[in-house]
Order: C-alpha cells, then sequence, then structure tokens
C-alpha cells in the first residue's frame, strides 16, 4: 500500500498522556465559557448597562426587579443597630411572651435584691402609641404592672383624652424593677434592662412613643438634654417619632404644667392622625 499524509501515531504511554491532557484542557474551556456566558447573564461581572471590567462582550443584562409586596414582613428600617438578646433572638422575630420569658426572674442587676415583682409592660402587640417611664413605684412593683398609683390613674385619664383606652396602648417602663426609694436608674441598670426595652419597642412596633419624664426621655434619645429643652418638639428612636413630656407623677406635684402635657399630646394626636391611625373614640379638648 501507498503511503499517506497522516502523522505517525504516537508511541506508548507518552502519546496516552498528550491525549488526555487535550481531552482535559477541551472540556476545561468549554466549562469556564459556560460560566463566562452565565455570569454575564446575572451580571456578576459588572452593573447592567456598563462594560464588564474583566471580560470583553455583550453588556450583561440586569436581573428582572422584584415587586414589593403590599404589606411589609417586617419592621419598619431602623435608623440604627438593635441589639440582640442572644443568638435566638437574632434567628426569628421576637413575640412580647418570648420577651417576657428571656426576662425570666431577672437577676442582670443589683436591684434585683430589693425588688418584690418584675414589671414588664402592659398592653398588645401592635399598639399604636408606646408610653415610656422611667422605674416602677411602689404601687407598681407591689402589683407587678406599670402606672396603676395616683400617677398611673392621670396617665389613664390622659390617654382617655387622647381618644384611647389604656387597653388600647402599650405602657414599659426603661428598668423593670424598682430602684430602692425611688430614686431614678442607674446607669448599670439601664444596660442591664436596654436590651429588653428595645426588643418591647421591636415587637410592639407603634407609630409614636411618648416618653414620660427626663429620664424616659434622656434614654430613649441618648441624650443629657434636660426634659424642658426636649418635651414638645417631635424627635426620632430608630425610625419612629418621639414625643417627650412630663412625667404624670411631676403633674401630680406641679398641675399647671398639665397644660403643656395636653400640648405635647395633641401634637401626637395630630401625627397619628397624619399617618391614618385614628383613636376609637374622640379626643378631648
Amino acid at each position: 500500500m501507498g503511503s499517506t499524509n497522516q502523522p505517525p501515531p504516537p508511541d506508548g504511554p507518552a502519546g496516552d498522556l498528550r491525549a488526555e491532557l487535550r481531552a482535559e484542557l477541551a472540556a476545561l474551556t468549554r466549562g469556564f465559557a459556560a460560566q463566562v456566558a452565565w455570569r454575564r447573564r446575572g451580571g456578576s461581572y459588572a452593573a447592567a448597562g456598563a462594560p464588564s471590567p474583566r471580560l470583553a462582550g455583550p453588556e450583561p443584562v440586569a436581573p428582572e426587579p422584584v415587586a414589593p409586596t403590599s404589606e411589609p414582613t417586617s419592621a419598619p428600617e431602623l435608623a440604627e443597630p438593635a441589639p440582640e438578646l442572644d443568638d435566638a433572638a437574632a434567628a426569628s422575630p421576637r413575640t412580647l411572651p418570648m420577651i417576657r420569658a428571656d426576662l425570666g426572674d431577672c437577676q442582670r442587676c443589683k436591684l434585683c435584691k430589693t425588688r418584690d415583682q418584675i414589671v414588664f409592660g402592659v398592653g398588645p402587640a401592635l399598639a399604636p402609641i408606646m408610653f415610656i417611664g422611667e422605674a416602677p413605684g411602689a404601687e407598681e412593683d407591689r402589683r407587678g404592672v406599670p402606672f396603676v398609683g395616683p400617677a398611673g390613674e392621670l396617665l389613664d385619664k390622659m390617654i382617655e383624652a387622647m381618644g384611647w383606652g389604656r387597653d388600647d396602648v402599650y405602657i414599659a417602663n426603661v428598668v423593670k424593677c424598682r430602684p430602692p426609694g425611688n430614686r431614678n436608674p442607674e446607669p448599670d441598670e439601664v444596660a442591664a434592662c436596654r436590651p429588653f426595652l428595645d426588643a418591647q419597642l421591636q415587637a410592639v412596633r407603634p407609630r409614636v412613643i411618648v416618653t414620660l419624664g427626663k429620664p424616659a426621655a434622656q434614654v430613649v434619645l441618648a441624650t443629657n438634654a434636660p426634659i424642658s429643652a426636649l418635651r414638645g418638639r417631635w424627635h426620632e428612636h430608630r425610625g419612629v417619632k418621639v414625643m417627650p413630656t412630663f412625667h404624670p407623677a411631676f403633674l401630680l406635684r406641679q398641675p399647671d404644667r398639665k397644660r403643656d402635657t395636653w400640648s405635647d399630646l395633641k401634637q401626637v394626636i395630630a401625627e397619628l392622625a397624619r399617618v391614618g391611625v385614628a383613636p376609637p373614640r374622640p379626643a378631648r379638648g
């Protein structure tokens, strides 16, 4: 037979190795080309409408936008990160019963040695208004409910004048145990309770926060300003509007300041009306 133009086949193991390498290189090339095409379509290498900084070729196509849902699935965006109670708290939204269970028979600060009862808070979840005082008093410590003494009776009248009832709003304190002699809470006591107050705020998701008295306003707003400089003006805490006003106990001693407090609360009524939240009954005054 005559000779052909085909090169002689490779001899032995060396030829087999070269053939395997060529096949592997071809497979790698095909895989890389597929990855490049996929990344171009998904926009991984460049923003939509901009040339890829690594590869030449067609502009990547922007992913289809996702339509927003009609109702929020989580709390509103916060201006600062909320402290986490523990890893379990970060894993799923916390309800008020979950927060109370986590508080337990709290021994986190020295107030546990002098209290009678923990005073957690009362009211429905998703309340439109959250009232925050500084600490429980003697009657609250005895009954385990916030604002049930003479100051609590005045607060109830204030809430009713706004067109709401005590059962329609959420009421809590910065610290959950009574300080001895009704003194103001100390920094370490506030620090121990603060994560639970923040968790309550996230669970209740109020449209407006009303702080009662200087200590509560200073803690929530992270300020040392006096209550006279804070009340009557809108502030903000983690995306929620805050109206500081006088504590009901102060109003019992200084009844002439009730007019100022009612002026503050009328601003709360107007703000709730602005966002479409109406009280169950007409406001008075």
